[in-house]
């Protein structure tokens, strides 16, 4: 009976991405004891909260890797349905509300309790990854028609339009980055992409003065010199540059940076994890954690370059396109080489909502990697 038992589950699991996973859950736990130093004063509460969210989206992430990602694929319209009516939910009064964490103000969360809550926007970044993966599919012979573009954009700009009324304008533009690297993946002509970049440099300065709220123009002066408003809106860009640079080679070690334990670094266990990171384990430790993420987004595109099917490799592309945004934007704004934003360092900073999309971003990716050989007569 064991033997069967055992063999059944060796079958079930065959060609799980094992080092994937592993690598995925390691940085988790890594990103939970960083949150531990950074929120020791204040209790455990966010620890727990942290912990919890792994353990579930390693649950998730098991479960949608031995799912067929063509099956979920093929609800992609009600996927969109629910996506669009979440995002307009959140707009609500009285339903959407602003984060406990003083995020600028944007209504982007539902409270399910005062202390307890969820982003709407992050599980709808899987969600529109599933959806325009399966558009990009149905499209893909007509890729470089502009009315099939036009209306590729479109599935797009609507979610885009609904996160920018949140207003989020950090999620807005890893939705518009997804898009384009799926795009490109899928073989869009580099005279839409070069046009796309020459728009967006063409109207930045109208969009700056006409279209960008005062606090996300005071973002950009600060990213351009955080000297001009050091003790206010430049404070946090100051304070993480010091963090950073404060850690040199190895660090002051765990639990011992002044920057973080005596509270001049803000939001040390979110949008600043890393600077916590840097001055506690240094430039080692910090070149450590930037490498553990880019092999995870090396070894998506991996998968998506080797992918048994179209849809397979745009969900991949999406998932990277997420994570290298991520990434780099966080650690760019961290050192003081990219504007703030709130984006989350993935799988690093706190958010229950945000690890457990990665999470499940991943159980997406094995999924595919899962059935890559796998040939249909």
């Amino acid at each position: 009976m064991f033997n069967n038992f055992f063999k059944n589950l060796k079958d079930t699991f065959k060609g799980f991405d094992y080092f994937l996973a592993s690598l995925t859950m390691l940085v988790a736990i890594v990103g939970i004891v960083m949150i531990y130093s950074a929120t020791k004063s204040i209790g455990t509460s966010k620890v727990i909260v942290q912990s919890a969210a792994v353990a579930v989206g390693f649950v998730a992430m098991l479960i949608i890797a031995l799912y067929d990602y063509e099956q979920i694929g093929n609800w992609s319209v009600y996927i969109y349905a629910v996506s669009v009516l979440l995002l307009i939910l959140v707009l609500i009064p009285g339903i959407g509300t602003g984060s406990n964490e003083g995020q600028w103000g944007a209504r982007s969360w539902i409270r399910i309790t005062s202390s307890f809550g969820v982003q709407p926007a992050e599980f709808v970044k899987i969600a529109f990854i599933i959806t325009f993966s399966k558009h990009v599919q149905k499209a893909k012979e007509n890729i470089n028609n502009f009315f099939t573009l036009l209306l590729l954009l479109a599935h797009a700009g609507l979610l885009i339009g609904l996160i920018l009324l949140q207003p989020d304008a950090g999620s807005a533009m890893v939705f518009a980055f997804i898009a384009l690297f799926i795009l490109f993946v899928a073989g869009l002509s580099y005279k839409y992409i070069i046009s796309f970049v020459v728009m967006i440099a063409v109207s930045a300065p109208l969009a700056y003065f006409f279209l960008l709220k005062p606090y996300q123009q005071d973002r950009i002066k600060v990213f351009l010199n955080p000297e001009s408003d050091p003790l206010n809106k430049g404070y946090n860009v100051i304070q993480s540059k010091i963090a950073v640079g404060s850690g040199q080679l190895f660090g002051k070690g765990y639990m011992q940076g002044t920057q973080n334990q005596m509270g001049y670094l803000p939001t040390k266990h979110t949008d600043f994890i890393y600077g916590t990171i840097a001055e506690e384990w240094g430039f080692i430790g910090a070149v450590a954690v930037l490498l553990c993420l880019i092999i995870i987004i090396l070894r998506v595109i991996y998968i998506s370059r080797t992918s048994r099917t179209d849809f397979g490799s745009y969900v991949c592309a999406g998932v990277a396109g997420m994570f290298i945004f991520h990434t780099f934007e966080n650690i760019g704004m961290c050192i003081g080489l990219m504007p703030v934003t709130g984006i989350p360092l993935p799988f690093f900073s706190y958010g229950g909502t945000a690890v457990l999309t990665y999470m499940i971003a991943i159980g997406l990716v094995i999924s595919v990697s899962m059935r890559r050989k796998t040939l249909n007569f």
